[in-house]
């Protein structure tokens, strides 16, 4: 498998994880945001939306997403489970990690912030709205983690809402975010951070850390 990310990526940082806790091997490949290497055009052809990451398969295909090529891994190579068994807590789980995928993260995006920017408003400006959204999200997202579950977010092992938060959590820091009021986000964050497979996936672990 290829993994096509970039090392602040937060969407390929959440691949990485998955792919190091179920132990599964990727050659990595590296397309640089901040100098429109994913709107190359042989990135194009693998992904048209010009999004990161992308996984391309040992047979060819290409998966794109997040959430879903995190999905697949879990179906293709379902231990160590990345969802709990019980169809109503996998849901809750899911819920969880695309309120983070879905809501919060986008607005981080370099492509949003700059149609932000080209729409009038100024850095300071786009950055602020970057981090009001944030907090709110993340703030809901304290809620939504049962009180008594730990030490990660859903429970005794890591998972699909865990592989979410400690990149997301990353970037709120990156915008200045306070987070001294999200105890339960921050002691889920300090388990996963102890583990190798969280550790290996960190930006500054990547070849293209700069």
């Amino acid at each position: 498998m290829i993994l096509h990310g970039y090392y602040r990526s937060t969407a390929a940082w959440r691949v990485r994880i998955a792919l190091n806790l179920k132990g599964m091997a990727a050659e990595h490949r590296f397309r640089h945001l901040r100098r429109g290497e994913h709107r190359a055009p042989d990135y194009l052809a693998l992904n048209p939306q010009g999004l990161l990451p992308a996984l391309a398969l040992e047979d060819g295909a290409v998966l794109t997403q997040s959430l879903a090529i995190c999905e697949y891994l879990e179906e293709v190579q379902p231990e160590p489970p990345l969802l709990p068994g019980p169809p109503l807590a996998r849901a809750r789980v899911r819920g969880f990690a695309q309120a983070i995928a879905c809501d919060i993260h986008p607005v981080q995006n370099l492509k949003v912030l700059n149609r932000v920017k080209a729409l009038g408003h100024s850095q300071e400006e786009a950055d602020g709205w970057a981090r009001e959204v944030i907090a709110e999200g993340l703030a809901a997202c304290e809620v939504l983690l049962p009180d008594a579950a730990g030490p990660f977010c859903f429970g005794a092992a890591p998972g699909l809402a865990d592989l979410c938060l400690v990149p997301q959590l990353f970037n709120a820091r990156r915008f200045g975010v306070a987070l001294e009021a999200l105890p339960r986000l921050l002691a889920a964050e300090a388990a996963c951070l102890a583990l190798p497979a969280f550790a290996a996936a960190a930006p500054e672990r990547q070849a293209d850390f700069e």
